[in-house]
């Protein structure tokens, strides 16, 4: 790691650095008017009608765009025509001939570029001899559908050249190409110049989201509060993109700190290490937040379930409220059904057609019936009052 220092800081402390340089890094104004507005975007999203991956290959020499080749082929003739300046070639989505051609051209190792073909790597910085390899993943907010896209970005770094590689639509290379563009002397300053503008661009992007995701947070709580049933399913969801968030983020700190270890150690300028701990503070603020978010929705999930728990509670409570009182009329109901049975039993003996029956022309007969219907029909209504049943 103290040669990849050596590598970017001595780069960076041949000379003083400016204000101006500040703002085409890190992309905040220090004093001075406002930055004018945008041009349109020289790199675009997708390839070039010719079928090539290159969006935009520039060669600068002394700060300023000198050439803009149509191919990797004439980008190298440029290049090799001119000692003193920089290259910086944009992809997108390239195949594996592209970036083995570029690996030949600028001695890149075969692990970055393997890595650089299948993307969805971690954030990392790592170094291959002279060249700076570094992954970083790139974030924005999609308000229609209220989700988080990510994007990758790898960029290699070598003495006269950058090579960025895209896989997604974000990060925005074109504001930053135009931003370095606008300032001669940042460019001037050598290839770590880009490198910091892009990681620079990276984090500002992180901030829409942390807004997008902390406005999902406030509705995600209201809704629990509501009792929506399908809030569950959204925490779920929205844990899973700050999960991924935390990692797009969170290797960020070291890699920052890694290269702002060296400054003092190297001398470089002061203004450079103030921009660079700038940087390095909002992307800690960000990891920090993120930190945040996703214990706020492990504990909005606990009061959720919480919730949904005594919500069941009073859905069994109230179950039960209502089987002991169908049990009650049930009793009632079969109280009175036995009550009823015995006369009707006696009336069913005495009613059969029986010459030869007991009582039968009897003269107490009827009022004997009658009264025994009476006798049982009261004793089972007292039964059944002592037990609650009426």
């Amino acid at each position: 790691m103290s040669d990849l220092r050596t590598l970017t800081l001595r780069a960076f402390s041949r000379t003083p650095i400016r204000a101006a340089a500040r703002r085409a890094v890190t992309g905040r104004a220090v004093t001075g008017p406002a930055e004018p507005a945008e041009q349109p975007l020289r790199e675009p999203a997708t390839p070039k009608p010719n079928g090539h991956s290159v969006v935009d290959s520039a060669i600068y020499c002394d700060g300023r765009r000198v050439a803009s080749p149509e191919s990797l082929a004439e980008t190298y003739r440029v290049l090799h025509k001119a000692p003193r300046s920089l290259a910086w070639i944009g992809l997108y989505r390239p195949d594996r001939r592209e970036l083995a051609s570029l690996a030949q051209e600028f001695d890149l190792h075969e692990l970055a570029i393997e890595d650089a073909i299948q993307a969805h790597q971690r954030p990392k910085l790592e170094r291959y001899g002279d060249t700076l390899f570094v992954v970083l993943k790139a974030a924005r907010y999609r308000d229609a559908t209220e989700e988080v896209e990510f994007g990758e970005v790898h960029v290699f770094v070598g003495p006269d050249f950058v090579v960025t590689v895209r896989h997604a639509e974000a990060p925005n290379l074109a504001a930053v190409r135009r931003r370095v563009e606008r300032d001669p002397e940042l460019l001037e300053r050598g290839t770590e110049a880009v490198l910091y503008a892009i990681m620079d661009k990276v984090v500002d992007g992180y901030a829409p989201v942390v807004a997008g995701l902390e406005n999902d947070i406030d509705e995600i709580e209201t809704e629990v509060f509501r009792g929506d049933p399908k809030v569950s399913r959204r925490i779920y969801e929205l844990s899973r993109e700050v999960i991924e968030f935390q990692r797009a983020t969170r290797p960020l700190v070291g890699m920052l700190e890694s290269l702002r270890g060296g400054f003092e150690k190297y001398g470089v300028d002061e203004e450079l290490q103030r921009s660079l701990r700038d940087v390095a503070d909002h992307v800690t603020e960000v990891v920090e937040k993120v930190d945040g978010f996703r214990e706020l929705l492990r504990d909005i999930l606990t009061v959720n379930a919480t919730l949904v728990a005594q919500q069941q509670n009073e859905e069994m409570k109230s179950l039960t409220i209502a089987s002991s009182e169908q049990n009650e009329e049930v009793k009632r109901i079969s109280a009175w059904a036995a009550i009823l049975f015995a006369p009707t039993l006696i009336g069913t003996v005495y009613g059969m057609n029986f010459d030869h029956m007991p009582e039968l022309h009897w003269q107490y007969g009827y009022p004997f019936a009658i009264g025994l219907m009476a006798l049982v029909c009261g004793g089972l209504h007292q039964i059944f009052k002592r037990r609650g049943w009426l």
